[in-house]
């Protein structure tokens, strides 16, 4: 016997893989039903394993859930490829907690087993990331059993584009700014399809309460996805408080005039989501900065929320004109500074004379003299240097503006002297390039400029999704 975990956010694919994969090979695929309760669920699957055995549903009278694991196992086992596939596993789990431990039985005693053929596959999937990864986390029975655990995150950008085959990067941009990279919500928001506008399509998806892509109704289906968050209040205004620009908890404590140590918890779960993460200074130990992770609730929160009222009341384009400075400079702004990053990440080695960086993030320079500090929106090490080591090797330093204007030779000179403070502080820059992403382009002088330097990298929208 084999076992598998696969988890991962809401409308990643995660069950449509799964069933195209039971389809293929003849599983038994099934998925538990949030609103069911023990004994129908039991039934359900009962009639699930008779239907794949060639049995009438209703002929298995099974009592309880080792009955049911054992003979899905038995009936499973009798394919080539014997598969059996357990969906929203979560649900299951609030009614049912004996069921890890039941496969822990069956896996163990199956370990055991002489038979010719191949022993069963057993794949556990579910939304709620945080239920899913502590199945194998300290003393959970399933802990060392599992051969695979599967995180399916999120398309990129360049892939999101060319799933939603969406024709100008900078509406490719703004899609992926308040979706992410998830693939599932391109069957409830293609109609329209961006490519006719992004203020039209926006106005009749995440604008529109009577679509099911609404961001208010698909925030509170995210939220909950995990059983651990009950009071939808308190991380409500946890989100909006990080949305806003709270980014540590005793900054996101003292927005929602609470203890720093009431909201830990709450951050813990989220951060064990997915719907918030931790961003490390790359050189420097310091308080990691709390961001949002998930485009959606970060719209909802920024945008929808504020607007709601009008929103509802049917003047979606009027909200969305109110709420566009909010828009460009607290979404679609970080959001390009985060694909920059992606793009040193990913893409970058192509046209790095060293080829593959290391770790990539953002950093505070201190500049004494000024008395001041500078934020590099990226900066990558060398390949095998640690984040915070002292003297390490820089590969990158750069800066990424979503700004209308025009970057020039004043953002080089910029980095040029963020580049000398680190040399100051005993940094390597030796081999370091000066990297300037634009959403506009480039003035004439700094596009001469590179084309005679090559320690300058300059990266348009263009570039930054692979086009040209």
């Amino acid at each position: 016997m084999r076992l598998g975990i696969v988890s991962g956010r809401r409308r990643h694919g995660k069950s449509y893989l799964l069933q195209a994969l039971s389809e293929r090979i003849g599983g038994l695929y099934v998925t538990a039903v949030r609103e069911e309760g023990r004994l129908p669920a039991i039934q359900r699957f009962s009639d699930a394993i008779a239907v794949h055995a060639g049995l009438r549903p209703g002929t298995l009278r099974l009592t309880d859930w080792r009955e049911v694991l054992a003979n899905a196992l038995d009936v499973t086992v009798r394919s080539r490829t014997p598969l059996l596939v357990i969906d929203e596993l979560p649900y299951l789990l609030q009614h049912s907690s004996e069921i890890p431990g039941l496969l822990q039985q069956l896996y163990d005693e199956r370990q055991r087993g002489t038979g010719a053929g191949p022993g069963p596959r057993v794949i556990l999937c579910g939304s709620a990331m945080s239920v899913m990864h502590e199945l194998l986390s300290g003393t959970k029975p399933l802990r060392g059993r599992a051969v695979v655990d599967l995180r399916l995150g999120a398309f990129d950008y360049r892939a999101a584009r060319k799933l939603w085959q969406i024709d100008d990067p900078l509406t490719a941009l703004q899609v992926h700014a308040v979706l992410g990279g998830a693939p599932g919500y391109r069957p409830v928001a293609a109609r329209p399809h961006p490519n006719d506008g992004f203020t039209a399509w926006l106005s009749r998806t995440l604008l529109d309460p009577g679509r099911a892509v609404y961001s208010r109704t698909e925030t509170e289906y995210l939220l909950r996805e995990d059983p651990r968050i009950t009071h939808h209040t308190l991380y409500y205004d946890i989100l909006t408080a990080i949305a806003q620009g709270a980014t540590t908890p005793t900054r996101i404590g003292a927005a929602l005039e609470r203890q720093r140590n009431a909201v830990t918890h709450p951050l813990d779960v989220l951060e064990s989501t997915g719907y918030v993460q931790r961003e490390q200074d790359i050189l420097r130990p310091r308080h990691p900065v709390i961001t949002l992770a998930d485009p959606v609730i970060r719209f909802n929160q920024l945008i929808t929320l504020p607007q709601a009222a009008t929103v509802e009341q049917g003047f979606a384009e009027q909200a969305w004109q109110a709420a566009a400075p909010t828009f460009n400079s607290k979404i679609l702004g970080p959001h390009f500074e985060d694909l920059a990053r992606t793009f040193t990440r990913r893409y970058a080695h192509t046209l790095l004379p060293g080829g593959l960086p290391g770790p990539v993030g953002t950093t505070e320079v201190a500049d004494p003299a000024a008395r001041t500090k500078h934020e590099v929106d990226v900066i990558a090490l060398a390949l095998g240097e640690r984040p915070q080591a002292p003297r390490a090797r820089i590969a990158l330093i750069g800066e990424a503006k979503a700004t209308a204007a025009r970057r020039g030779t004043g953002d080089l000179q910029r980095l040029e002297h963020i580049r000398s403070l680190l040399t100051d502080q005993g940094y390597d820059t030796t081999d370091a390039t000066l990297a300037l992403f634009s959403l506009h382009g480039f003035h004439p002088d700094l596009v001469d400029a590179a084309a005679r330097r090559d320690d300058l990298l300059l990266v348009d929208l263009p570039g930054l999704y692979g086009i040209g």
